[in-house]
C-alpha cells in the first residue's frame, strides 16, 4: 500500500498539489483522473520520486520516502515497475532484449535465468512469436504488452502506468486494461494508473482518485462514481456520452 498524507507541491508561486491525502491499495487498480492541469501527472511523478514534495509524506508499505537513505531509495526503485505513455521501448533492441533490460541492470541473474524469466513474462502477456522482433515491427497494442512485460519482469511490488491506452483503438485499450488488472490481482501489486480514459474507469476503476485544481475532490469505486452527487466529479465524468448512457440505464434498472 502507498499512503499519501497532506502532500503539497509548488513550482515557483504556483501550488499544484494542495494537501492531498489518500491511499493506493495493494492488489487493486488505483486510478488517478482529472482534467489537464489538475495535478495528476505531478502526483504520479511525486509518487515515483521524480518530484520532491514540499509538504507531507509518501510512504511505501510503511516506509516514508523522505526518510529513506540513498541505499533504501535504490532498493525501492527495484521494487517499482513503470509503463510509460509512449511505451518507451529501445528501438535498437528486440522485444526480448527490451524486456530483459531491467534484469541486466538491477539483478545478478545469469543469462540463462534472465532468458527464462523473459520467456515467462512474454508468455504471460501473450506476446506470440515476438521474441526477436524490433518495436517497429509490431503493433501499438503489442508494444504496450512489451512495456507491461518489461515493467513486471523484476516482480515489482508497485506498478505505475502513465496513460497506458494512449494511441490505442478502443478494443485494444480494453485488452490492455484487463491485462493490467489481471496482473495486479495475480501478483498482488499496488498499481497506480494515471488516465483520462473514461472507459478505463468503467473497466478497472477499483479505486478512483479525482483531482481538481490540485485538490482531491472525490475518491471511490467505479460503482460509486455512478451514484455520487459530488458536483465536481459529475461535471467531469458526465461530459462523456458513454457515462450518460450508463447512468440512464442504471437509473432505469434501479426503478424496476
Amino acid at each position: 500500500m502507498i499512503e499519501v498524507k497532506n502532500v503539497e507541491k509548488s513550482f515557483g508561486e504556483q501550488k499544484v498539489l494542495k494537501g492531498i491525502t489518500t491511499t493506493f491499495e495493494t492488489g487493486k487498480t488505483n486510478l488517478i483522473i482529472g482534467q489537464s492541469g489538475s495535478g495528476k501527472t505531478v502526483l504520479l511523478k511525486s509518487l515515483l520520486g521524480i518530484h520532491t514534495v514540499d509538504v507531507g509524506t509518501i510512504s511505501f508499505d510503511g516506509r516514508i520516502y523522505s526518510e529513506m537513505s540513498a541505499d533504501d531509495k535504490r532498493t525501492l526503485r527495484t521494487e517499482i515497475g513503470m509503463v510509460f505513455q509512449g511505451s518507451a521501448l529501445f528501438d535498437s533492441m528486440t522485444v526480448e532484449e527490451n524486456i530483459g533490460f531491467p534484469l541486466k541492470m538491477f539483478t545478478n541473474k545469469t543469462p540463462r535465468e534472465i532468458q527464462e524469466r523473459v520467456d515467462f513474462v512474454i508468455d504471460r502477456v501473450k506476446l506470440i512469436d515476438a521474441h526477436k522482433k524490433k518495436p517497429s515491427e509490431i503493433s501499438g497494442g503489442m508494444q504496450k504488452r512489451v512495456a507491461i512485460a518489461r515493467a513486471i519482469v523484476n516482480n515489482p511490488k508497485y506498478l505505475f502506468c502513465d496513460e497506458p491506452n494512449s494511441g490505442l483503438d478502443p478494443k485494444t485499450a480494453v485488452v490492455i486494461d484487463n491485462l493490467i488488472q489481471e496482473i495486479t490481482q495475480e501478483y498482488n501489486i499496488t498499481t497506480v494508473v494515471n488516465t483520462h480514459d473514461m472507459n478505463s474507469v468503467m473497466e478497472i476503476g477499483e479505486k478512483i482518485i479525482f483531482l481538481k485544481e490540485g485538490v482531491l475532490a472525490w475518491e471511490g469505486t467505479k460503482k460509486e462514481i455512478f451514484k455520487t452527487d459530488n458536483e465536481a466529479i459529475v461535471d467531469f465524468v458526465y461530459s462523456s456520452e458513454l457515462f450518460k448512457k450508463v447512468r440512464k440505464a442504471q437509473n432505469r434498472a434501479d426503478k424496476l
